[in-house]
């Protein structure tokens, strides 16, 4: 059996039309639509009898839904099954929830009937016209449960309003005659904004409002206004308080309105209080006068007042609180929950279970070890905590024996803090550091990229005091002298060759580089054009080169130079004249630099040009376009026959 129920996981039920409209439509999209005259009849049996099979599946899947979702009153506890007979008639609701459970039934045999006639169709004709029969019958029986859907869903929406409730947790029901007090107290103990109007029956439905006390979680339930007549009499809104009252194990405030505001006497008031109390069996219960702003238990006249006392004396207990004045409030709801916990703790000893718990339960008792005399020590500076708090209790003539005097306890600070859940305990107060100005200040756990606690020293200092004498000795005993003057003749020798090596290296690199950039470099189609020395010279002078170069080149190429021509100053002079000659008086193209022949320059002309035309000069549609391209796709027309095209048969 379910103690707490989720209405607001329901979902929601569709009307009659809509009901068909979603499964047909399903239908429709999760089975084939094409079926041809020219298939085998075996074939055209399977097509019919899968549209007729997953059509009542759909069916009987929503109907499912709806009949699961919806609680059964004999499965959850009695304080909702109440309710919803309170609320909607518990016949009327069974009545709808059967109606559904028998369309689904009669869907299924409806299914299962023509799927058995559908295996001796003969021809296509006859296996449609079955399989439209046979969605027409479930489709009638789904139009007639139209009412019965239309007033679930009516159910679904007030339940899904309704606020969830726990009827076994810690609880504390408010109840009396309407505008009482009721709402505002609520206000007050709970984090719930109940509306509170100076008017007859503000509250007409259950409000629930939750608390905290002793690091308990509770929910108060504010009822709505109830009237002093037969059950019988009680309207909707009024039955919803006798529920609550009757069902829920709580603690239960029955308001009085002393003043009488509210617009009934005390003794009207106390009368409903002896009418309703059967449903207070067993629940702690009480007497909370309020409005005491306006009048209190001493301003009323003595016959009401015996009223009063005669109710209290029946182990009921009275309290009484100013809403506006905000007195008493807390001191009622304290002696409620009390009440309510004792109660509680007391069922379960009177319980079954109590005894195997205690079986369980062990409380060890050490022993003395050997023969040794420990007495207890107290640390000298409580003993002189002691004497100080006793002679502050004979300065103020305080004769109770409290060694808490004079101390701010964490719980007292709790309290001022806004109780759990508000206040935080602060644990940097105790950090014993050499100036309380530190305990507050933030520490990095990381620093570039370094953990903080692993170089938290005390002894940091003194360990690097030891650390700047040892380097101090060190540097005394010549450990970090440079190292140039124990350097040997021989070491130094070898140190100058490889540094004028790696000079030599860098000043040959950088002349290599020079002589490939400045060398003009000839094409294939040149090459294959200056095949003697003439044509070479012409070519140079077509260059703006000198020519009297061709026969040196010439000649440097088909020899092996010498050494001695290698370094001849005459020929290094002439060499570096026509390289700077060549340097200022080539010009190139640079556009084709980096191509090593005609065709790699023809090709990147080609792709340059491809690359800068414009595409679709004349914007027509493409398959990037969203556009659909046929009207009348092949997969969803084909077999499709129109009007008038039944002849053949």
């Amino acid at each position: 059996m379910s103690s707490i129920y989720n209405f607001k996981k329901i979902a929601p039920v569709p009307e009659a039309g809509d009901f068909l409209d979603i499964v047909l439509s399903k239908t429709q999209r999760k089975t084939p639509t094409v079926v041809h005259p020219g298939y085998k009849i075996t074939r055209i049996r399977q097509f019919y009898m899968r549209k007729v099979k997953y059509t009542q599946e759909t069916f009987d899947e929503k109907l499912h839904q709806i009949l699961t979702e919806f609680p059964v009153l004999d499965n959850v506890h009695p304080f909702y099954a109440d309710l919803m007979n309170v609320l909607y008639d518990k016949d009327h609701y069974k009545l709808a929830l059967g109606q559904l459970n028998t369309a689904k039934h009669l869907i299924d045999s409806v299914g299962k009937d023509y799927v058995r006639l559908l295996k001796f169709g003969d021809s296509l004709y006859r296996c449609k016209q079955l399989k439209r029969a046979a969605l027409g019958r479930m489709a009638t029986v789904m139009k007639r449960q139209k009412d019965s859907l239309s007033y679930l869903e009516q159910v679904r929406q007030h339940l899904a309003r309704l606020p969830s409730i726990d009827p076994n947790t810690r609880t504390l029901i408010v109840c009396g005659y309407p505008n009482v007090g009721k709402s505002s107290f609520m206000n007050k103990v709970t984090r719930a904004d109940v509306d509170v109007q100076p008017y007859a029956f503000t509250t007409k439905s259950l409000f629930v409002g939750h608390m905290d006390y002793k690091y308990l979680r509770w929910q108060v339930i504010d009822t709505p206004g109830i009237l002093d007549h037969p059950l019988e009499e009680r309207n909707t809104i009024e039955m919803q308080s006798i529920t609550a009252l009757a069902h829920l194990r709580a603690s239960v405030l029955f308001f009085i309105d002393l003043s009488e505001q509210c617009g009934y006497t005390i003794s009207d008031q106390i009368s409903l209080f002896h009418s309703i109390k059967p449903l207070f069996a067993n629940k702690p219960t009480l007497l909370v006068m309020s409005k005491t702003d306006v009048c209190t238990i001493d301003d009323v006249r003595p016959e009401e007042r015996q009223l009063v006392e005669n109710a209290v004396s029946d182990g009921v207990s009275l309290c009484q609180l100013s809403s506006y004045h905000e007195t008493g409030i807390t001191e009622t709801r304290d002696l409620a929950c009390d009440r309510l916990l004792q109660q509680r703790v007391e069922m379960k000893l009177k319980g079954s279970k109590i005894s195997g718990v205690l079986n369980r339960i062990n409380v060890a008792q050490p022993g003395r070890r050997d023969t040794v005399e420990r007495p207890v020590h107290i640390p000298e500076a409580v003993l002189r905590r002691r004497q100080q708090l006793q002679q502050q209790r004979d300065a103020a003539g305080d004769d109770e024996d409290d060694e808490t005097m004079g101390r701010v306890l964490e719980r007292d600070l709790e309290i001022e803090g806004g109780g759990a859940g508000v206040y935080n305990v602060d644990l940097k107060k105790r950090y014993l550091l050499a100036s309380d100005e530190w305990k507050y200040d933030v520490i990095p756990e990381i620093i570039d990229g370094k953990n903080v606690a692993d170089f938290v020293d005390p002894d940091i200092e003194e360990k690097l005091a030891e650390l700047e004498r040892e380097e101090e000795k060190l540097a005394a005993e010549g450990l970090y002298d440079s190292p140039d003057e124990s350097m040997d003749e021989e070491e130094r020798r070898i140190r100058d060759t490889a540094r004028r090596i790696r000079e030599r290296k860098q000043i040959i690199a950088q002349t290599s580089h020079i002589n490939d950039v400045n060398r003009a470099k000839l094409t294939a189609k040149a090459k294959a054009s200056v095949s003697t020395t003439e044509d070479f010279s012409e070519h140079l002078q077509r260059l703006g080169l000198n020519p009297a170069l061709a026969d040196e080149t010439a000649q440097r190429a088909g020899r092996k130079r010498g050494r001695s021509e290698s370094q001849d100053p005459a020929v290094k002079m002439a060499r570096s004249s026509s390289m700077a000659a060549r340097a200022v008086s080539v010009i190139r193209d640079r556009s084709v630099m980096g191509l090593k022949d005609e065709r790699s320059r023809v090709a990147t002309e080609k792709s340059k040009s491809m690359a800068m035309r414009q595409r679709n000069l004349m914007a027509r549609a493409g398959e990037a376009d969203r556009a659909i391209q046929s009207k009348k796709p092949k997969h969803l027309f084909t077999g499709k026959r129109s009007i008038g095209s039944n002849d053949r048969r």
